[in-house]
């Protein structure tokens, strides 16, 4: 047996390498929802962590190793890669399959576990919206993934929304850019893909009976390509309306893409050509984590921040950092820590505050004046949590055995 990883667990040395994965016995593992693969899967948990195990050839592990290495070096949404276990037998002798470690990510769902009974349209419209926002991501950055689909990506609940991260990169590449043909290679893959799924969907009872799966497949490259010329086209403005730029770049700050420079160059009759060099998503994200130290999705962030601005308007501080400190030890950790010890398990912190700055604005909305932070939070955890199944990793919990 031989392990390539960058960090060894001692932990790794002690499971039972020489069965196949799929015979594991239930004390290794970790009951946990998973999505459709073409490999066996199973998740282990390793001390406080727990990690996605996939038996597949050692020449297509190392290959997706190395690429989830540089889509982490690059900040890129993806899993983490661990490590590699190659060279194992049997107790005969017989060769086993390499196994592919990465580290599962904490409250993130496979799409068929986003709901209990039926997906309702709602629901698939901002899965959609958070697979197009990855695939542009992903494009903007060079990376052609060759087998885009919701079975292989996790999503993670971002304040109402969903934000979307990469699980399955073995068909994937990193090049410097991709050309027109190889997005649409990628998109056209994605459509077929996604075109199956709905309609497994559906033949298991669990779509709502007025989405269509045609619809549902064209949704997603529809959203992408108006989500793509909002990020890259060149605009024409007026040079008395420069207004016109700073609207363009709130837009892509909305949309969750920063926007590093603005090129312009003079055109016929005194216009600008202006087009905003957009290097990757998470303008909100990045300001929340330099201000406070939280690591949010993008819109948990940008809920945060809204929060945080008005706090600091109400406090009347100039001092944005001043401000930042005293919000987070005054509201943001009081909240959290009034969630009781049985419920923390219910939403990650950082979703928990965004949802009851949500529902503290319903209740101010329904009594006409705002009812405060206290009665807020003791209403959503009495009215709301409570009834809300634990999203994140449930670890420890045995896996019934085969047969």
């Amino acid at each position: 047996m031989r392990i390539t990883s960058a960090l060894v667990d001692p932990a790794l040395l002690d499971l039972p390498w020489s069965t196949p994965l799929e015979e594991w016995p239930a004390q290794h593992l970790v009951a946990l929802p998973q999505g459709i693969s073409r490999h066996i899967v199973r998740f282990v948990r390793l001390g406080e962590y727990v990690y996605a195990f996939k038996e597949t050839r050692e020449r297509i592990a190392e290959r997706e190793y190395d690429l989830l290495r540089a889509l982490e070096r690059i900040d890129f949404p993806s899993v983490e890669a661990v490590a590699i276990v190659a060279d194992r037998q049997t107790d005969d002798g017989e060769p086993l399959e390499s196994v592919l470690i990465t580290r599962h990510l904490q409250f993130s769902l496979p799409y068929r576990a986003l709901f209990s009974h039926t997906l309702r349209p709602e629901t698939m419209g901002r899965l959609l919206d958070a697979l197009a926002a990855l695939i542009v991501r992903m494009h903007l950055t060079g990376f052609f993934w060759g087998d885009c689909s919701l079975s292989n990506t996790l999503f993670r609940r971002d304040a109402g929304a969903f934000a979307a991260y990469l699980v399955d990169a073995e068909t994937g590449a990193l090049h410097h850019s991709l050309s027109n043909g190889q997005r649409g290679e990628d998109l056209e893959i994605a459509r077929v893909n996604i075109f199956g799924e709905a309609l497994d969907l559906q033949a298991a009872g669990l779509l709502h009976e007025s989405i269509d799966p045609e619809v549902v497949c064209e949704e997603v490259v529809q959203r992408y390509e108006r989500l793509w010329h909002e990020i890259t086209y060149e605009q024409q403005v007026e040079r008395e309306a420069r207004h016109d730029i700073e609207g363009r770049i709130r837009r892509l700050n909305e949309l969750g893409f920063d926007v590093a420079e603005v090129a312009m160059s003079t055109i016929d009759n005194g216009r600008y050509l202006v087009r905003p060099k957009v290097v990757d998503a998470g303008y909100h994200t990045r300001r929340l984590l330099r201000l406070t130290g939280l690591d949010a999705e993008e819109n948990q962030a940008r809920r945060l921040l809204n929060d945080l601005d008005a706090y600091r308007a109400e406090s009347y501080l100039m001092d944005e950092q001043q401000a930042a400190h005293r919000w987070l030890t005054e509201v943001f950790e009081p909240v959290v820590r009034a969630v009781p010890a049985h419920l923390r398990r219910k939403l990650e912190p950082q979703e928990l505050f965004a949802q009851i700055i949500e529902h503290k604005w319903l209740l101010s909305e329904r009594a006409g004046r705002d009812v405060g932070m206290a009665p807020a939070v003791q209403s959503f955890l009495s009215d709301v949590l409570v009834h809300r199944p634990d999203e994140q990793a449930v670890l420890g919990v045995e896996v019934p055995a085969a047969g």
